[in-house]
């Protein structure tokens, strides 16, 4: 079989535009496929738009509600005496102030009371400071005669038959730096601080920050708690 060489025709600008294109532009409306081979897969990197080590810095950083870290001037730390500070507590985000008049001196986590047991909003003042041997009269666990505990997480008042029990006694939940607010037993004092609303209505302080606090309030200090 022989085979016709056939010449084609050259075609000008005009013309090659008037043909029709074998792939659509990209739009809106046809954005490019995605390659499914590809592996890297490009993300957005958040950029703290404030100075390193500044307050601002610490207050913009996406895990702000979560972390643990501490934020403080050690500066005003120093030069700043426990009648001239006031505490504010924040239940949205589970962290705690403390000010010297209205300059920020520290940040740090607290966890407060449940929505079972919730912790009261308004202004207080710190009625008492106990630095270490302060312990719950109403939440603790109950130990028998031989110092084991038969029951933690409990309550004076409801588990008062098991603690009447021969043998058995009532030791409550230790509360070291505890600062008074309430006559009716709400105050501030060290404990676990897992990052959410966990105490019975105190505000728990978290232990690397509790004993700053205690020494930087006196009786008579400011609490506000706030939402």
């Amino acid at each position: 079989m022989k085979f016709k060489k056939v010449v084609l025709p050259l075609l000008g600008a005009t013309a090659l535009s008037a043909l029709p294109s074998c792939v659509a532009p990209y739009s809106a409306d046809n954005p490019p496929k995605p390659n499914p081979n590809q592996k890297e897969i490009l993300k957005a990197v958040y950029v703290n738009p404030h100075p390193a080590g500044t307050y601002a810095h610490f207050r913009a950083r996406p895990d702000y509600k979560k972390t643990y870290d501490i934020w403080k001037s050690n500066t005003l730390l120093a030069s700043t005496s426990p009648k001239q500070t006031n505490v504010v507590i924040h239940l949205g985000t589970q962290r705690a102030l403390l000010y010297n008049g209205k300059k920020i001196i520290m940040d740090f986590p607290v966890a407060t009371g449940t929505s079972k047991h919730p912790t009261p909003t308004g202004s207080f003042k710190i009625l008492r400071k106990i630095e270490k041997e302060k312990r719950s009269n109403l939440y603790g666990k109950v130990l028998n005669s031989s110092g084991s505990v038969i029951k933690s997480g409990a309550d004076s008042r409801k588990d008062a038959e098991l603690i009447a029990k021969s043998g058995n006694r009532f030791e409550g939940a230790p509360m070291k730096y505890w600062m008074r607010l309430t006559n009716d037993g709400i105050g501030m004092h060290q404990g676990v601080v897992p990052r959410r609303p966990a105490s019975h209505g105190c505000i728990r302080i978290y232990y690397k920050a509790v004993g700053t606090v205690f020494e930087k309030v006196s009786s008579g200090t400011t609490v506000s708690i706030v939402k």
